[in-house]
Order: C-alpha cells, then sequence, then structure tokens
C-alpha cells in the first residue's frame, strides 16, 4: 500500500495540475487522482516482474552456455542459485502476482536491453558475488540477498528511469517510495506462506484519508488562498514557488479536516515534501507560513484536534 507521504504527494501532484487547468472539474481531478495511485501499484508490481524477467534472462543464458558444442567447464557446470532462489520462485507462484500479469501483462517484454543491461549490472556486483560464495543455503539468506539487490543494485540502475518516464510522469519521482513498498514485501515473506502483495491503500481510512483530503482542499481553494495572502505580507505572493502555495493549500486543509492527525505531523510532512519538489528555501517559508495561519485557526476554532495527546492544543 501507498503510505501517507506518497498520498499526500499524490493530492499535491493533481491538485498542482488541476489549478493549471480551470477548466477541469474537481470530479474530473478526482479520478484522475485515483488514476494516479493505481499506476503507482503498477510500479510496485512492475519491478516485482522485473525481478521474474532477469531470473529468466539468467536462465537463458544458463542454457545458451550449456548448448555450446565446446562449452567450458563453468558453461556445463553453472552456479545456479541465483535461477533457484526460493524468494524469486515464490514471487513467480504469487497468485497476485500471476492475476497481475494476466490482467496488465507483461511491459518488460518490450524492455529486453534493459533487462539484459541490469543481469549484467547484478552479476558483476559484490551482493551477487558474495550470494554464490555463501556456503549457507536457507530460504532467509535467500530473501537478505532480495532485499540487497533491490536496496544496493537495481535502486541505483539508471538506464531503467527512461522506461519509467515513458510509461507515467511521476514514476521517477516515486521510485524510492515503491522501492520501500516493494522491499517490505520480500523481508514479510516467509517460506511457508502465501506471498502477502500490498494492495493501493493500507486500509479504508487512508482511502478516506487521500479523499477528504483532496476535496476539502479544492473545494476551500480560495478561501485558502486569501489565507495564506493575509499571512505573506511581507512577501510578494505572486512570486512565490507556485508548489508552495499548493503545499500550504493542502497542509491547512489536513489540519482542518483531520482532528487526529497532530499539527507537528502535518507540519513535518509538507516540510520534508516542499524539500523534494520546491525550492531549497521553501520548507522555511511553508514552516513560517503555516505557524502563523495555525495560530489563527486554532483562535478561531477551526483546528480542533482530539484524541490522546492532542487535546488542549498540542502539537
Amino acid at each position: 500500500m501507498l503510505n501517507r507521504r506518497l498520498l499526500r504527494v499524490k493530492v499535491m501532484q493533481v491538485l498542482y495540475a488541476h489549478y493549471q487547468h480551470n477548466a477541469t472539474t474537481i470530479q474530473n481531478s478526482e479520478k484522475e487522482l485515483f488514476h494516479s495511485i493505481s499506476k503507482s501499484l503498477d510500479l510496485y508490481h512492475l519491478y516485482i516482474l522485473l525481478l521474474l524477467e532477469v531470473r529468466d534472462y539468467a536462465i537463458s543464458r544458463i542454457e545458451f552456455g550449456r548448448s555450446k558444442k565446446m562449452a567450458s567447464d563453468e558453461e556445463k557446470n553453472p552456479n545456479t542459485r541465483f535461477v533457484t532462489n526460493k524468494v524469486i520462485a515464490k514471487l513467480a507462484d504469487c497468485e497476485g502476482v500471476r492475476n497481475y500479469m494476466d490482467k496488465s501483462g507483461n511491459n518488460w517484454v518490450n524492455y529486453k536491453e534493459v533487462v539484459k543491461n541490469l543481469y549484467n549490472e547484478i552479476i558483476s556486483s559484490q551482493q551477487y558475488k558474495d550470494y554464490l560464495a555463501n556456503e549457507e543455503s536457507s530460504f532467509e539468506v535467500d530473501k537478505k540477498f532480495i532485499v540487497k539487490l533491490f536496496e544496493k543494485v537495481i535502486a541505483y540502475f539508471e538506464p531503467i528511469y527512461p522506461t519509467f518516464e515513458e510509461q507515467s510522469i511521476y514514476w521517477n519521482d516515486e521510485v524510492e517510495f515503491v522501492l520501500s513498498m516493494v522491499v517490505k514485501t520480500v523481508k514479510g515473506m516467509s517460506e511457508d506462506k502465501p506471498v502477502e502483495l500490498m494492495g493501493e491503500f493500507k486500509d479504508d481510512d487512508d482511502e478516506d484519508f487521500v479523499k477528504r483530503l483532496f476535496r476539502k482542499t479544492a473545494v476551500n481553494h480560495n478561501d485558502y488562498m486569501e489565507l495564506i495572502k493575509k499571512h505573506s505580507k511581507n512577501w510578494d505572493v505572486d512570486r512565490v514557488a507556485f508548489m508552495d502555495i499548493v503545499l500550504m493549500q493542502i497542509a491547512i486543509g489536513e489540519l482542518v479536516e483531520f482532528p487526529n492527525i497532530p499539527i507537528k505531523v502535518s507540519m513535518n510532512e509538507y516540510i520534508e515534501i516542499a524539500k523534494h519538489y520546491s525550492t531549497e528555501k521553501s520548507g522555511v517559508f511553508i514552516n513560517g507560513i503555516l505557524d502563523k495561519i495555525i495560530v489563527e485557526l486554532k483562535e478561531s476554532k477551526e483546528i480542533k484536534k482530539s484524541g490522546k495527546g492532542l487535546i488542549d492544543g498540542a502539537k
């Protein structure tokens, strides 16, 4: 499932586009939001399928080597540890993975060169060499290797990014989030239980969160803009990065709409997102403006926090 930060980023991306195209209705933008979320889940599955595709390519190389008339001893008796990795085999047999392939196909079929180059990158990596040399053989050893493969090799494989950009304009920005989902899935695997793939949302609360956050911000766009202008007297708002404006509006929506989310949590989330998606000084600017807005909204009782640790104005 997508974590809350990535859900906030999704709302930010869609609202940014929504404000740029005034003719787009809130309903249509909301559909785009949920489509974007489903696309992130596609990326999650594609990473899993990429691992399976590399395994299949490795098998083809072994078979090719064995078929040579003048095959070397190494080609006749190859190390098959990678292609028989128990974690990869379990992912290949996973019903959810097979269902995804039946429904969406395998996008790597058209990117054989990417698969080949990644295979070469893997077999030249220290992680791969250490794995083949490890005398211990178990599901846990196989699992630790696959985790390292995603974290240390696949995550840094640059040629994959143009491929992602062709399929979704947002994917390259989401790689870090989605890779963490894949790694979490692998870490959670056990030899005697079915693979538990992630869905779009952890639960109904997360789905409700993203829907309400988008609607609250979109509907109150003008009111939130006035608040921002009011507390930005020393700034020329027209020259402020538009992404900062969007992020502050979403932050206000979250602060007002979700009494169970601490103010400090919301503030930290949007400041961190600003550091990644906006300008170098955005975090400081957003923090300063939101601090003033929070004071006003608490005085007018528009921000009301409830629950343990959130009452009496606690952040």
